[in-house]
Order: structure tokens, then sequence, then C-alpha cells
């Protein structure tokens, strides 16, 4: 199967039945299926296949068919994150090279900003309101005919291109096959808890330029209807939950304690919702506490995937929460068992299998594996070991086949949900005239997870205020990545050949030895 076919299995067993729902706009699987095939079609006329498209848009009805009408005409959807700074943005489709770029309206300036930079796109479409020089999406749709587009495409072509910041300190191109998309999604249906309700309805709350937008899939191959939100906030979730009667979600461990604390909760029913997944970070015990007791028909479950990895491969159950809730077991920190369709592994330096209770590197083979990285050879060598994908995360296991991740070999930081890679941000703060040396590390923070941090060594007789250097990094990294606390130090502590022990940067910070300014 391909992911293009997915709306006309849908539609075959449910063709009335809602697929996607976006306040007041609906469409049916049987719209859906016709309309990813009307978009194929018109993408074939002024593209071909094997070209790229890409998407600069905030959850929308047109997402949902780019995330099927693209690969359905033998061309890769390039999802962009529409956070970015237009410097980032342009590197990104500058690397990427799509011909089409369909753009939300209140995105366009964006682009117009880099659109010498960008010679590659030919095409432009508006989602909303059409812009000078551009087609508007339900037009360009109108072209299309509704039949299935005559192209003979692979399992193992490229059908979603996902960026993901590198160590280098710049974004790399995560290619996921058909079959790689399709792997992950049943690995979720095999191994996730099914859905007992009559009339399951699922909420997307993610936004869909993010892997964790799979999801979708797996809810439509059972032609379960999908209602998204356009950007994700407190009330518009509780009056969502209670209008279409939601019975399951997912979300970031951030947004659950945000909604905890919303004083608006207790004015709305969310009986209906029965399951809840989190992930992207880990969930505080405390916080899992108070959504039972708040929440008390609700199970939870949660994943740990990647974007190389096209979703999760390892799952943590209802049960097992609620086990290791009621017994205070430690499992509830670790990210659970290997998925059914997964095959993981925790290895030494010199390549052989760590013992529980050792430490070693994850290393994760199967369908879902991404194919490489997009133009990058070396970076996909360097990421493989006979077969096996290396994470770089690094992890343990215990006797009975739990996983926990102990540290990220990479340094990877989250916050809110949103992956952010030192190297990137630290690259950005050389450029300041005042700083001599500079790391960035993740400190604790109770609303995001973690937060960004700066801690910097500056030039002799050179002094900068920290809002300076926040200002600084939000001008040219998307927002979300810019530190939100300072540090200052007279050296970063370094070993014997010179690398930055950021560990005891995190100690310090924790201990309270390095003051954080804002």
């Amino acid at each position: 199967m391909l992911v293009g076919e997915i709306p006309a299995v849908a539609a075959h067993h449910a063709p009335d039945r809602i697929a996607v729902r976006l306040g007041k706009q609906a469409i049916s699987f049987a719209e859906l299926r016709d309309d990813c095939w009307r978009l194929g079609n018109a993408l074939l006329e002024v593209a071909k296949p094997g070209d790229r498209v890409a998407m600069l848009a905030e959850n929308c009805i047109e997402y949902a068919l780019c995330y099927y009408g693209v690969p359905s005409a033998g061309m890769a959807l390039n999802f962009l994150n529409y956070r970015l700074s237009p410097r980032e943005l342009a590197y990104i489709i500058g690397d990427a090279e799509p011909t089409v770029l369909i753009v939300e309206d209140k995105y366009f300036s964006l682009i117009d900003k880099i659109r010498e930079e960008i010679p590659s796109v030919k095409t432009i479409i508006s989602v909303g309101e059409t812009q000078p020089g551009t087609t508007s999406f339900v037009d360009f749709l109108s072209r299309g005919d509704a039949s299935e587009p005559g192209v003979e495409a692979k399992d193992d072509d490229l059908a979603w291109l996902l960026y993901t910041s590198g160590t280098t300190g710049l974004p790399k191109g995560a290619m996921l096959s058909h079959k790689n998309v399709l792997a992950a999604v049943l690995n979720a249906l095999v191994s996730w808890d099914r859905s007992t309700d009559d009339d399951p309805v699922y909420l997307l709350t993610f936004p869909m330029y993010h892997v964790a937008g799979y999801g979708m899939l797996v809810q439509h191959l059972r032609s379960v209807p999908v209602v998204i939100m356009q950007n994700f906030d407190p009330v518009g979730f509780f009056s969502t939950i209670e209008q279409y009667q939601v019975t399951a979600t997912a979300a970031a461990p951030t947004m659950i304690a945000m909604l905890l604390d919303h004083p608006e909760m207790e004015n709305f029913d969310l009986s209906s919702l029965t399951n809840v997944g989190y992930g992207a970070s880990a969930m505080p015990a405390a916080v899992l506490l108070r959504a039972r007791e708040k929440w008390p028909q609700v199970e939870f479950g949660t994943g740990f995937g990647m974007t190389e990895l096209a979703g999760n491969v390892m799952f943590l159950t209802a049960e097992e929460h609620d086990r290791a809730l009621d017994e205070g077991l430690p499992i509830l920190n670790s990210v659970g068992q290997q998925m059914a369709l997964s095959r993981v592994r925790v290895v030494r330096e010199d390549g052989t299998d760590a013992a529980p209770g050792e430490e070693g590197e994850m290393w994760v083979k199967g369908d879902q594996v991404l194919i490489g990285y997009w133009r990058d050879p070396e970076a996909t060598e360097k990421s493989f070991a006979d077969g096996w994908f290396q994470t770089g995360d690094v992890a343990r296991w215990n006797d009975e086949g739990y996983l926990w991740i102990v540290d990220r070999k990479k340094d990877m930081i989250v916050t809110g949900g949103e992956n952010v890679y030192p190297r990137e941000v630290e690259e950005v703060l050389y450029k300041h005239p005042a700083v001599l040396e500079a790391a960035v590390v993740g400190a604790e923070h109770d609303t995001w997870g973690e937060e960004v941090v700066a801690v910097l060594s500056c030039r002799a007789n050179e002094r900068v205020e920290p809002t300076e250097i926040i200002a600084y990094c939000r001008e040219n990294i998307a927002s979300y990545k810019k530190p939100r606390a300072v540090a200052f130090i007279q050296e970063l502590p370094k070993n014997a050949s010179g690398k930055v022990l950021k560990r005891e940067l995190r100690d310090m910070i924790a201990d309270g030895s390095l003051e954080l300014l804002r």
C-alpha cells in the first residue's frame, strides 16, 4: 500500500463519514479521496513525479489533502515549520528544491522576503486569500480530475521530507518513503490499545508539519474521523471535545499540564474523552496523578519515536500506567517496551549489546526507519551500522524489557514538545561580537519541560545584557529556539581534548552555582 491510497481504503468502508473537520469546515472520506486525487492530478500538470512540493501553513484541511495528494502524484511533501525565520526557511527550501510551494496567506510575507533565494519554486499556491503571482488552492484543486492519478509509484519512493536540525547546526532532510510511513502507521495499529468506543473521534493537537501528524493516518486507516485544531489553546481544546464528542487525543506533557491548570476546564463536559496519548518528553508522575483525578474515565499511554523513525517504536500502555501509578513503579519514567513491529537494541561502543542496567546507544531497525538524509550521503552513512539506525540517544534496559532514555548523545533539548539542537543556537551566539565562548544546554522548567539556557564567556572588556543576547537570537532563529535564560562564566569547563563538558554546566545550573539571568 502507498500513502496516497489510505483515503480510498477509508472511503470504501465509510464514504459518508466525516474524515477531517476544522471548525465549520468538514469533508467526508469520499470527498477526501476525490480531493486528494484532484490535487495529485493538478500537480502533475505543473510538476513531475519525483519533485518536491513544500507546504508552509498552520493546521488546515488543505494540509490533510497534501498528506495524501502529493504522494499520490509520485511527489514528496516537504514539511515547513511556520515558526522558522526567513533565513532558516530559505536554507531548507533551497536544499529541498521544491518546484511547487503551498503557502497560507498569513505567511506569504515570509516567502516574499526570500523569493530570490528559492529559484526552484515555479508555482506558488495560496491557502486563504489569493496573493499576487499565486493561484488559490481552491482554483488549483478544480483543475484536477477526481480519478486516481496514473503514477506508478513504488513503496520505496520518497513520500514525506521532514527537516530535523543536526549537530552540525544545519537542518537535515529526513527522507521517509511510502514504506516508512505505512510501517509506522501499522506499528501503531497493531501495538497500541484499540479504542472500544462505539463512535470514536480523534482530536489532532500537534502541528501538522511535525511527524506526529502521522497520527491522522493511523486514524484514517480505521475510518475514524479526525478533528484538527488550527493551533493548540486550552479553551479551544475543551470546547472541541465537548462539541464533537472527541474520544481520543494526544498531546505533549506541557500541554496536559497547561490544561489541568486552566480555570475554564470545569465549565466544559469532557466525559466523552477516554484515551489520551502523550509524547515528545517525559510526563512527571505528579501531573499524571492530577490528570487521572480530573479525568477518571481517561486511559493514558505514551510512546517514544523520532522524525527519522516516522513515528513511535516504544510504548507504555494504559494498564502499565495504572499499575505504575498505583504501585509507585519506576517504569513510569521509562519509554516502555519495544512495539510489535520494531527492533531496538542498546549498544556499547564496541558494537555489542549492553546488559540490562548498562548504558549504551539506542539503535533501531525496521521498515519505518528513514531511507536516508536528503542529499547528505555522509550523514546517512554515519547514522547506520549493519542496517541499524543509530539514534544518538543514550539508553538502558531493565530486566523486564523496559527502556530508559538516560541522556541525549546529541544534547538535544525538548522545550514545549519542540526539538532544539544546541549547536544551531551556539552558531548564532558565536556571531555576536561580545561572545568568546558559548554553550547551550537544557534546564528543567515547570511549564516547558526544559528551557534553553545559553552559558557564555565574554571577550575581554566586553559586556552584554542577557536581554540583548535573547533578542539577538530571536532575530536570527525561530523564537522557540532562543535562550530563555543566560548565564555568564569566566571559562567554559572542558575535558583534555577541549570538548565542553555540558553535563557539568547542567549540574551547575541545577545546584544554583550558575545564576540564570533573563
